[in-house]
């Protein structure tokens, strides 16, 4: 993709056309139906044509742009509340941090049943969101690390610590020794079968901390959980903690260039150990330097500035550490972002992970996290380029730089498409650029949640790789008007019909969704469906739509959106539905089944043929169930 100049690129016109453009011709669409659920993932744009009477064009001039700021006082509390704006999803509650928790950063998300786990430096907080508009404290633990990024698993809560402040006894006082048995860097476990009340019952040490984590569990591994740490700190002092070990590439027993493995005995978590510890950064040279493209960068997409294995200068090292990795055991895969790579990892062997391929982009600086498509046929890697506390989407910025770049896989290769980068310029006093985000359940699309700390919220279509297309904001002005306060959403993440978003300095927010020219009601009452026990964004589920009549509906409309079927015909599938929504017992069961049939002889004429086999499919789980 060329380098471009407007900061509206990804968002406005011409981005819009382009899509529009290619929806001229129907799109290939691949599906994989079981009897009680569909797992379709469509690969082309043909979801995006504009609902009846609904139009797709952005707000202009874009409202985030000039937003009134707020004012926080020397301490971090918010004095004045900055302006706020949104586009197709709305702010349903916004709720402060608790006490001990105020003016101190808030990092990630994990979700269990009806509650919400909020990390930050302080330790976390537990938030019950039975009632999204006014989510509740279900509990607050002080227990300090940065960053406290947090997941769970069963009734097992994980934390990491990487910071030199951390304390074993989650004391507040610090570490103020350069060597001391009483410091904290790793992974803390809790019994949180009470999330109320929540046990410290174990931590795991390692030599570099955890930044981040990334729980991963296999159905053929019962017994245990496993835990792959990113640790981006400097190696401890063997004097603190044994072997570890600070030594170059070729050395076996450095404690850099390599991630660790820890296993949890689930009936045993007290026993969690570190079982291997995989050098997945074996042989990659130093990436190409974060700096202006040059002319063989912006010429191809296979060279070393675009997407090349190894490239830049030779006489650099490659990488030590990962920031963080996002597992889909569905298909045995794993992204690494990896400060100068994206990583493809092979994830088969869960205590062993292997590195399969590697990426590189001289339009990247900090690869940061990664996303899946919901069929793994794509990857979204993220940069975070100035660590997330630097102004990175200026008007002056470039849209190549702190942003999303989407590869495609073939077998074991990353294939570069495009960019994708929050179009709306911020100031100088915002931080800025991209961090988490989690897929939304829209049925056969790629639709994506992601935060960009003070740059807010952004919601984007990239079912088509080379055309990502942004669909729903919101925003916030900066937090202060004279100086950066570091604030924004780190994460945002759907979670069973809602956004739920960790703002660093403003607390938790939730946002729901609109019916928009880009998603029809049915749509999301089909995504509605999709309900998580518990989700761990980094560990990535396989969605899958029950059968239902939202689901029927969504497909409908997908075929009314890519003209897969005639006008007449979609007013007859919908009142055929609606009839047999109307009925109950065997009287539904056969009017679903005759309406599967009549679709299937649909699919011999249609453009759409894929689609409209799916919808029979779905019309016949539907008569099926009882």
């Amino acid at each position: 993709m060329r380098p471009q100049s407007s900061p509206r690129r990804t968002g406005g016109p011409l981005a819009l056309a382009a899509v529009l453009a290619s929806l001229g011709t129907a799109g290939v669409y691949a599906a994989s139906c079981a009897s009680s659920s569909s797992t379709p993932m469509m690969s082309s744009g043909a979801a995006m044509m504009p609902a009846a009477n609904m139009s797709m064009a952005p707000p202009s001039p874009d409202p985030r742009i000039g937003l009134r700021p707020g004012r926080v006082d020397s301490a971090g509390a918010i004095v004045e509340r900055a302006a706020e704006t949104s586009w197709n999803m709305r702010l349903v509650s916004n709720t402060p941090p608790s006490e001990n928790f105020r003016g101190v950063t808030n990092s990630d998300l994990a979700f269990t049943d009806k509650y919400a786990i909020q990390g930050n430096y302080n330790g976390y907080q537990v938030w019950d969101i039975s009632n999204p508009a006014r989510p509740e404290l279900a509990t607050a633990y002080l227990c300090p690390a940065s960053q406290s990024d947090v997941s769970i698993f069963g009734n097992l809560l994980f934390v990491s610590g990487e910071g030199l402040g951390g304390r074993l006894d989650c004391g507040t006082q610090g570490v103020p020794d350069t060597v001391s048995t009483e410091r904290l860097r790793g992974i803390r476990i809790f019994n949180a079968a009470d999330i109320r009340n929540p046990r410290y019952i174990a931590n795991v040490q390692t030599c570099r901390g955890s930044h981040t984590h990334t729980v991963v569990h296999h159905d053929n591994d019962p017994a245990n959980v496993y835990i792959y740490v990113s640790g981006t700190s400097r190696v401890r002092s063997p004097n603190e903690l044994p072997g570890c070990l600070q030594g170059p590439i070729d050395d076996p027993n450095t404690a850099l260039f390599r991630i660790e493995v820890i296993r949890v005995p689930i009936a045993d978590p007290t026993q969690a150990r570190i079982v291997s510890s995989p050098r997945i950064f074996n042989d990659l040279a130093a990436p190409p330097r974060h700096a202006e493209p040059d002319a063989a960068a912006r010429a191809g997409r296979a060279g070393s500035g675009r997407a090349g294995r190894g490239g830049g200068n030779t006489n650099r090292g490659g990488p030590t550490q990962c920031h963080d990795i996002t597992v889909y055991p569905s298909i045995n895969r794993a992204g690494g972002a990896c400060a100068g790579y994206g990583l493809l990892l092979d994830i088969s062997d869960i205590a062993n992970p292997r590195r399969i391929n590697a990426v590189a982009d001289s339009n990247f600086s900090f690869w940061h996290s990664a996303t899946f498509s919901n069929d793994g046929s794509k990857v979204l890697f993220t940069d975070e380029w100035g660590g997330g506390s630097q102004p990175r989407c200026r008007a002056t910025d470039k849209l190549e730089w702190g942003a999303d770049a989407i590869f495609t896989l073939r077998g074991n290769e990353m294939q570069f498409h495009s960019y994708f980068k929050m179009p709306a310029a911020q100031t100088e006093q915002e931080n800025c650029v991209a961090h988490n985000g989690s897929l939304i359940p829209i049925p056969g699309r790629d639709v994506m949640v992601q935060g960009w700390y003070q740059g807010g919220i952004s919601v984007f279509d990239w079912t088509d790789a080379d055309h990502p297309v942004e669909i729903a904001f919101f925003d916030r002005g900066p937090l202060d008007a004279d100086r950066r306060v570091s604030g924004g959403s780190w994460s945002a993440y759907w979670y069973n019909g809602y956004i739920y978003s960790s703002e660093i300095a403003r607390g938790f927010d939730v946002f729901e969704l609109a019916r928009s020219g880009y998603l029809t009601k049915n749509e999301l009452d089909a995504a509605k469906t999709v309900v998580y026990k518990q989700l761990n964004a980094q560990e990535q589920p396989k969605m899958t739509w029950p059968a239902s009549f939202p689901l029927a509906r969504a497909w409908v409309d997908q075929l009314e959106r890519s003209h897969g079927l005639a006008a007449n015909r979609i007013e007859a599938v919908r009142g055929a539905l609606a009839e047999a929504e109307r009925a109950s017992g065997q009287q539904r069961r056969d009017g679903l089944s005759r309406l599967a049939s009549s679709v299937d002889a649909d699919a011999r004429g249609s453009s759409d043929a894929t689609r409209v086999r799916t919808l029979a499919t779905t019309l016949r789980d539907l008569a099926a169930m009882r």
